[in-house]
């Protein structure tokens, strides 16, 4: 072996040496002491909802501990990961001891509208800083502008954040990644030449941020190294400027999207290339969509050959995407696009992603979609497509993991195909045959508002649908017929489940309890008779139940008290008989009781007042109301009668409290208790047998916006608390028996008269009859209290009472004349 040889294997041997060494020194050292009390410190400061944190222990090496990284060599703290974990509390300044710290994420934690603490500027080793969606209010300190080493800063989604000035951020030359989405910047004049001026800056976040201006206000703009700028729903309201040319040569995503520009789109952005750069160097994401632009979209636009996802609205033709190869994400959805291209064409690009809703495709359906052999989601819903879906369609199809069609005219009888895709959306067409076969792929499928017809129990029951994992099935609005069928146990994944408005009949089959993931359950508008199944009360989720207009012709269930998941109970219109029972009230979470048009008797429950979620404040609760998939989401929607007419309810459903117990045969008086549901929106106690008065604190229902309490036999005043629903737009108190002055106030006056008529006794604006003080023994007229002058008679009743006001007079003179006469006489 030469000398060079063995040098070599010298080296080699001491290399792996010293490795080992290395490596076994290292699983020796364990976190610094004053690090571990810091932290533990920090922890009790917090609240821990989902404890994330209880590897947090003395006992245990700090740098074990979950979200807690250190050094390999000196084991200091290094980066602290704590984000998505929903913390609240306070932030100790213990932090300050982790002096070694570069990295903290407190994202997407809770903080209720606390202030940032002003003594994170103070950890100067700080490099990554996430405070996003961390629920901070108040002003952003100035002093983080003493972080000069900060390459990133994410202070997103914190509603409540707002700034002066961005002057402190001058400093902060190495900033990469600036991210203040929602931040209210509108203080902030100088922003654009502020940024601008930091030159690392490659990706700029400002959404929202409630921006009026793209034109800087002095000085001169270039972003020198930006790759990203997204600028969207903001307030800009004039042209796209000419600085945007200066960043051409190096921006690769821009988001202009729901803003008010106007004007044409300058060249200026069709020609962000530039040729000495193979990617990075061309724009390869364009959103302008949800602006006021006018003329045509530029050819030019065409010409950005690295474009992979361009959201836009205008018109276009085939000749427009000729360079436009490399497309992978189109979006053109939301505006009145018009998608001009010949029944032959073949596109040039091969999507992954279609985007084209409420833009102009039709009325012919798309031929070239079939060239698509790449594309994973396809939505063209309100697209204007009045065809017959080509025989091609179904089987290709098969390869597309969301399908959304619907709100077209779609014609067509639908094959029996086996349906693959995740979500499947045809509703709100004309397509008619039987339902579909499904894969275990499928979680959606809407096909509501169509032409199907058939035995339901073909679909539940067909062999091959029995390993679905279906989670979402809405066939509502159909000519669906025949039982609900026994086969309800190979549907154990169903979330949502709506079969209303179709042929259907016969009994809920007992089978339907073991849907026990069901939070939605929608089968009005049949013929089904009978009882609601006590089996239901194994599904423990059921948040919306909904049964109306069917022919149950039974008493409400004493076990429905059981469901406390539930939030919208729906029954009316369906037979129902005997007394509301008090059960009712242990649905502590419910924001809709329908139970009107129905032959209900007794009182009105006075534990009413123990429905929590509408008497006290609540946060929405979104999970009975939708699904969300990665491309779309489902919303359960209801009909109720609010305001005297039917209305549809569907992504505001969650923000509606009702109680609708009209056209019953219910009795008693309108129990006190009801005053303290202070949530309530809507109350409708009308066509009933009511007696007694108004509840006196019914004005404390601060929410209340329509209240119908018509065709009863009601009495007494109007309590003059009503004066103060001052969100109050409907009203009817007509045909009952109240009596004495409408309260005055902006509302009571602003309805019609129709509103309060059939109560002879009643007085006041908006009624032509005028009241009649009612005098008491001492001149004061009692507060409330007014007697009834008819209209037609009160210019009558004026005279009489001057003519016998003269005969008084009259009558007094006449006898002291003839009394006096002698006295005079005499003297």
């Amino acid at each position: 072996m030469d000398n060079s040889s063995a040098t070599r294997v010298f080296f080699l041997i001491w290399f792996f040496a010293a490795t080992f060494s290395f490596c076994k020194v290292n699983s020796n050292i364990s976190c610094n002491e004053k690090e571990k009390q810091a932290l533990l410190n920090l922890k009790r400061g917090l609240t821990d909802p989902w404890n994330a944190l209880s590897s947090w222990s003395d006992q245990e090496d700090c740098c074990k501990w979950a979200g807690v990284h250190c050094d390999n060599k000196t084991a200091r703290v290094r980066k602290l990961q704590l984000g998505n974990l929903n913390l609240n509390g306070k932030i100790s300044p213990s932090l300050l001891e982790l002096e070694h710290l570069n990295y903290l994420d407190l994202s997407i934690s809770n903080f209720n509208c606390t202030p940032i603490p002003s003594f994170l500027s103070s950890m100067g080793s700080m490099r990554h800083l996430n405070l996003a969606s961390a629920g901070f209010c108040g002003l952003i300190p100035h002093q983080l502008g003493n972080l000069s080493d900060l390459r990133y800063l994410n202070l997103g989604d914190n509603f409540g954040l707002y700034v002066h000035n961005l002057r402190w951020m001058s400093s902060l030359s190495s900033m990469k990644y600036l991210d203040m989405s929602f931040v209210n910047l509108s203080s902030a004049l100088d922003w654009l030449q502020i940024m601008s001026r930091l030159s690392s800056l490659s990706e700029l976040y400002l959404q929202g941020c409630h921006l009026d201006s793209l034109n800087p206000s002095l000085g001169f703009v270039n972003f020198t190294s930006l790759l990203v700028l997204d600028l969207s729903v903001n307030l800009f309201i004039h042209e796209i400027p000419n600085w945007f040319s200066n960043i051409s040569s190096t921006l690769i995503e821009l988001d202009l999207s729901s803003n008010a520009l106007k004007g044409e789109i300058p060249c200026s952005v069709s020609n962000f290339q530039n040729l000495e750069h193979l990617v990075l160097g061309h724009l390869t994401v364009l959103d302008l969509n949800l602006n006021h632009f006018s003329g045509p979209i530029p050819s030019s636009l065409g010409n950005l050959s690295y474009m992979w996802k361009l959201i836009l609205e205008g018109a276009v033709d085939e000749v427009f995407f000729t360079k436009l190869s490399k497309l992978k994400y189109l979006d053109m959805s939301r505006t009145p696009l018009f998608f001009n291209v010949n029944s032959n064409w073949v596109p040039p690009f091969q999507l992954i992603y279609a985007h084209m809703s409420s833009c102009k495709i039709g009325p012919n359906f798309p031929a070239w979609l079939q060239t698509q052999r790449s594309l994973k989601v396809l939505l063209m819903s309100m697209s204007g497509i009045s065809d017959k879906a080509p025989s091609w369609f179904w089987n290709w199809t098969s390869n597309i993991d969301f399908v959304n069609l619907s709100a077209n005219n779609i014609e067509g009888d639908v094959p029996n195909f086996l349906v693959n895709s995740t979500v499947l959306d045809l509703s709100s067409n004309h397509l008619k045959g039987q339902l579909p076969r499904l894969s275990a792929n499928v979680r959606v499928l809407d096909v509501a508002n169509n032409l199907f017809s058939g035995p339901i129990s073909n679909f539940l029951c067909q062999k091959t649908n029995r390993k679905n994992k279906l989670q979402v099935l809405d066939a509502s609005n159909n000519l669906l017929s025949g039982e609900l069928s026994h086969c309800w146990r190979y549907w154990q994944y169903l979330i949502h489940l709506n079969l209303g408005s179709n042929c259907l009949s016969g009994r809920i089959p007992n089978s339907m309890g073991s849907l026990v993931a069901l939070k939605a359950l929608r089968l009005p508008n049949n013929s089904i008779y009978g009882d609601i199944p006590s089996s239901l009360q194994k599904c423990s989720n059921l948040g919306l139940l909904d049964m109306g207009e069917n022919n149950l012709s039974m008493t409400i269930p004493l076990w429905i008290g059981e469901m406390k998941s539930l939030t919208i109970l729906r029954l009316r219109s369906s037979v129902l008989k005997g007394h509301i029972p008090l059960q009712t009230c242990q649905l502590s979470s419910l924001r809709v009781l329908d139970l009107a048009n129905n032959s209900l008797s007794g009182p009105i429950p006075k534990c009413l007042n123990s429905i929590n979620s509408m008497a006290m404040p609540h946060v929405e609760n979104y999970e009975t109301m939708e699904y969300s998939e990665d491309a779309g989401t489902y919303f359960e929607s209801l009909m109720l009668i609010p305001k005297g007419e039917e209305l549809r309810y569907e992504e505001n459903l969650i923000f509606v409290s009702i109680i609708d117990l009209s056209s019953n045969n219910l009795s008693g008086s309108i129990p006190n208790e009801i005053s303290v549901l202070f949530q309530l929106n809507f109350l409708n106690l009308s066509r009933n047998h009511l007696t007694g008065k108004i509840p006196e604190k019914i004005g404390t229902m601060k929410e209340l916006e329509s209240i119908d309490l018509s065709r009863n036999h009601l009495s007494g005043e109007i309590p003059p608390s009503m004066s103060n629903l001052t969100f109050l737009s409907y009203l009817d108190l007509s045909y009952n028996n109240f009596s004495g002055r409408i309260p005055s106030s902006t509302q009571l006056q602003s309805f019609d008269a129709l509103r309060y008529t059939g109560n002879p006794e009643l007085c006041g604006a908006p009624l032509i009859t005028i009241c009649r003080k009612e005098q008491e023994s001492d001149g004061n007229t009692p507060v409330g209290k007014a007697g009834v002058t008819p209209v037609g008679k009160a210019e009558d009743d004026s005279e009489t009472s001057w003519f016998y006001s003269g005969l008084g007079v009259g009558f007094a003179v006449g006898f002291w004349g003839v009394c006096a006469a002698p006295f005079f006489k005499n003297t």
